[in-house]
């Protein structure tokens, strides 16, 4: 199973191969978040709007 993790601002959650892949610094992201939102298109979605979200991705509701 590919382990997924979330970003510490951006609560977008990605897996170790997407991180590497866009080369991005793996210490900004965590293992540990709770609850997923999936945002299909951002402009008309009104929770996209309330968490501040401009892309279409998978984002975690919460972040420790």
């Amino acid at each position: 199973m590919v382990k997924r993790l979330a970003h510490k601002d951006t609560k977008e959650i990605m897996s170790e191969i997407q991180i590497k892949e866009k080369n991005l610094n793996k210490n900004d992201f965590t293992s540990t978040w709770q609850g997923r939102i999936y945002v299909l298109d951002p402009t008309l979605s009104g929770i996209a709007k309330k968490i501040n979200v401009e892309r279409e991705g998978e984002y975690a509701i919460k972040v420790r």
